[in-house]
């Protein structure tokens, strides 16, 4: 009965200025009012402290501020592996798995296309059918800065305006068509396994999505589809991003999903729906360096038979 009354309420709720007003009481200088909001917000979510660069609350004049506090250099150590792809953020698996031609589940019974969620950009789309897919839900108690799960170079950035739903898992397992309706920003990398898209989706009270190479893409929130695209490695202007190195940010908790192309990647095995993920863990690694170490297991145990 709660949860059916929540999603109503997303619904009927005026999402757009619940989350202005919550973006701009973030960016305020509110002395003592603005200390005691992130006292409250890191008591009722049990934020661990000890993991940020500068751990004292006073240190943060503004909640935005302390939302997205760097983590000591320490704290999230990259998985090194030449053909190992790096967890992009701290958070909870939603769903992974294989893309189904252009389907992907969203929860059970819930799937949504590939095309949708890339705003009908079909040649961009046509790159992932059949490919892979995991989607990263992040809470309001995590670190809710993005990096790279490998080295990537840019080649396009896409801005899509959109509803503000809740990104949460009782969200996703209700709303149809969750991610494919909500603002988002599409980031589409050259890879040394293939193509590879981020996507940062917005949600209610998240008040901005920033990238590093362009800082705030949103807001303004002006409801017009926005297209960047960017040069070659070897050109001016190239922007190109190693792995475990930041690509975004958060201003409060949201989402978010990396497409793989087929036959390119294949996810941690200890990887599932709901297993919490720490940004530069192991995600993935080449289906060429799987197949490679399958073919020496083979080999060695073909030997010890003989």
């Amino acid at each position: 009965m709660l949860d059916n009354i929540k999603i109503k309420l997303q619904y009927l709720l005026p999402k757009q200025c619940i989350t202005n007003l919550a973006g701009w009481f973030a960016n305020k200088k509110a002395g003592w009012l603005t200390q005691l909001a992130i006292k409250a917000f890191a008591k009722a979510y049990k934020v661990d402290m000890n993991e940020a660069k500068n751990p004292s609350f006073t240190a943060y004049s503004t909640f935005n501020e302390f939302f997205v506090r760097p983590l000591k250099d320490e704290m999230r150590p990259i998985v090194d592996g030449t053909h190992q792809l790096a967890l992009p953020a701290d958070g909870v698996v939603s769903q992974l798995g294989a893309i189904r031609e252009d389907q992907i589940i969203q929860a059970k019974g819930h799937y949504y296309t590939v095309e949708a969620l890339l705003a009908g950009q079909h040649q961009m789309a046509k790159q992932f059918s059949n490919g892979q897919f995991i989607t990263t839900y992040l809470s309001p108690k995590d670190y809710h800065r993005v990096h790279m799960p490998c080295d990537g170079v840019l080649k396009e950035m896409i801005y899509v305006p959109g509803d503000l739903f809740s990104v949460n898992l009782l969200t996703a397992a209700n709303v149809p068509n969750l991610f494919a309706r909500n603002e988002r920003v599409i980031c589409l990398f050259e890879t040394a396994f293939g193509p590879m898209v981020q996507i940062l989706v917005g949600a209610t009270i998240v008040g901005s999505i920033e990238t590093a190479w362009s800082g705030c893409v949103t807001p303004p929130r002006e409801g017009i589809i926005k297209r960047w695209t960017y040069p070659s490695a070897d050109q001016e202007g190239a922007v190109s991003l190693k792995k475990g190195e930041e690509m975004g940010l958060f201003k409060l908790g949201s989402t978010v999903i990396n497409l793989f192309a087929s036959n390119q990647i294949s996810f941690a095995n200890n990887l599932y729906s709901g297993s919490q993920t720490q940004m530069g863990g192991l995600m993935a690694q080449s289906v060429t360096a799987e197949e490679t170490a399958i073919s020496i297991d083979e080999s060695v145990n073909k030997d010890i038979v003989s």
